[in-house]
């Protein structure tokens, strides 16, 4: 297998790329000059060495002299609230909405109803545990509203029981139509998706 096959075949392995259209990446990159190519390499390379996971909430953030991210070193947030997101770009749609100021944890993933998948579940228990100590009050669980999102709902409810005296579990409300990911929501959907979120 040469080196085009080679990438194609890597880049066939990124969300929603499949073969056809990681050849015609490959194929754009033979076409371009050859800085653009050296150019991509190195933002790639310094993905390693720039960026950072904060571990409060475990997220990745461009790499400062901070051991934690900003929303987690900011000292107007909410403590008392702790919202669940399913990957990165969920928290940033969260922040482009501009109502939510609690606390975030990164699940990093959803489990599927085939036992496929996987969530940060010891990292959740610990943040909980420490964040049972800052106040924690709540405990929204902000995933998509697809099977896998409702699935990995239920699991991280039943998860949560030891805790359940003493935080309540909250959803989103309406506003999220069934099938779609947080990520892809628009600012209002998920204002009003806040303003009606509901006890799990």
């Amino acid at each position: 297998m040469g080196p085009i096959d080679e990438l194609a075949q890597a880049l066939a392995r990124f969300p929603g790329i499949g073969p056809r259209q990681s050849k015609r990446f490959v194929f754009y990159l033979l076409a371009a000059p050859a800085t653009e190519r050296s150019k991509l390499a190195e933002l790639i390379i310094s993905l390693g060495k720039e960026v950072r996971q904060c571990p409060e909430c475990l997220r990745f953030y461009n790499g400062t002299t901070a051991t934690v991210c900003n929303y987690c070193s900011d000292t107007k947030r909410d403590d008392a609230i702790l919202m669940l997101v399913e990957k990165d770009q969920d928290l940033t749609a969260i922040e482009r909405a501009g109502t939510y100021r609690g606390r975030y944890f990164v699940l990093g993933g959803v489990l599927t109803l085939t036992g496929k998948g996987a969530i940060r579940e010891k990292e959740l228990v610990r943040v909980v545990e420490t964040r049972l100590k800052k106040n924690l009050k709540e405990i929204v669980l902000a995933l998509s509203a697809t099977s896998e999102g409702e699935h990995t709902a239920d699991h991280i409810r039943e998860l949560l029981m030891p805790y359940r005296d003493v935080v309540k579990t909250s959803i989103l409300g309406r506003g999220l139509a069934t099938g779609s990911e947080l990520e892809y929501s628009d600012a209002e959907t998920l204002c009003t998706a806040l303003t009606n979120s509901k006890e799990a």
